[in-house]
């Protein structure tokens, strides 16, 4: 997993970064269907069938591309359709809308561990050569998949009882985000990225750690771990994009950028869908925080046992996704 990365991330030719992301693809599934159960092995069939779609989409625009301009270089992408045909296999990987119905289903149907690497990980290749394509994408076309993706995302979350499926439409929201500011300023997508990544491993490792995977189960949280809940509940409000939490950094200076470029409308609808996320995650926090679960234990706390599973990422990652808007100043510079 981490050498297809990698090579991707430092390749220069288009079969490198291409085989990059196939040894990524194939590197995951094993890791998908663990534990074997028939659930985990229909989730690692659909992901490997979508994800050999869109490689097949990239390696026909690869060809197509070198036979157009005689160049295998990866920052030279000149033809059209080309370009066109790349941005919609990246979207397909990425899990943009409308190519998105994969990723609630997958995350669904493996451990959290796989989803949490799933939702992380596997992003950051195909963000690296949408990167180093940026200045020939279609805005157009960046702005269709961007603001269907922060709509769907909302949308597809609001009714959701499943912890992962919530975090896979946040992700496909998220993903939006990234993709509306690719041609604007490259390097705001990738800031959002990293956010992103270090908030949701925050999520998945709080509730690996609990084993939960329910919003019921949640509301039990509270005589488990209280500094568990209140962790859960800072990372929510930061994937929610609320100040003062480092989540408000990207969607303000992405909003900012896109007012400078004169994309009025575009800004209004990803702030006006962000509040749909941000419904969902605060149904999660009032569950986890304010509700107590119908119990005819008359305990009300239960006893403690110390979890095996490890837990030294937690507050770094933690950390880093609430509290660094003080350093907004200095990320605008850079």
């Amino acid at each position: 997993l981490f050498l297809g990365t990698s090579l991707t991330l430092m390749s220069n030719h288009w079969l490198m970064a291409w085989m990059g992301l196939e040894i990524n693809t194939l590197a995951i599934i094993p890791m998908m269907t663990y534990p074997n159960n028939m659930r985990n092995t229909e989730s690692a069939i659909k992901y490997f069938l979508m994800q050999a779609t869109a490689s097949m989409i990239i390696m026909f625009a690869i060809i197509y591309n070198a036979w157009m301009t005689n160049q295998w270089t990866l920052f030279q992408v000149s033809n059209e359709w080309a370009t066109t045909f790349m941005t919609l296999a990246l979207a397909m990987k990425l899990g943009l809308a409308p190519f998105h119905f994969w990723v609630p289903e997958v995350t669904q149907g493996i451990p959290l561990t796989s989803g949490m690497i799933l939702l992380t990980w596997q992003k950051i290749a195909p963000t690296s050569i949408l990167y180093q394509i940026s200045p020939s994408l279609n805005m157009n076309i960046l702005v269709l998949l961007a603001v269907s993706s922060t709509l769907l995302g909302g949308w597809g979350g609001l009714n959701q009882t499943h912890l992962r499926k919530i975090l896979a439409y946040s992700s496909i929201a998220h993903m939006g985000w990234m993709t509306v500011i690719a041609l604007i300023n490259p390097s705001l997508m990738i800031l959002n990225l990293l956010i992103y990544i270090a908030a949701t491993m925050a999520m998945f490792l709080c509730l690996n750690l609990t084993s939960t995977t329910k919003i019921n189960a949640l509301s039990n949280m509270w005589n488990k771990s209280a500094p568990m809940t209140i962790t859960i509940m800072i990372i929510l409000l930061s994937l929610g994009g609320l100040p003062p939490l480092t989540g408000f950094m990207p969607k303000w200076l992405i909003l900012q950028e896109l007012i400078i470029y004169n994309n009025i409308a575009t800004a209004m609808l990803l702030a006006l869908s962000s509040l749909l996320n941000l419904f969902f995650y605060m149904r999660i926090i009032y569950t986890s925080t304010l509700t107590m679960f119908p119990s005819n234990n008359m305990s009300k706390f239960q006893w403690f046992h110390t979890s095996p599973k490890s837990t030294s990422l937690i507050p770094s990652m933690t950390i880093i996704s609430a509290m660094l808007l003080p350093l907004s100043p200095l990320v605008i510079n850079l």
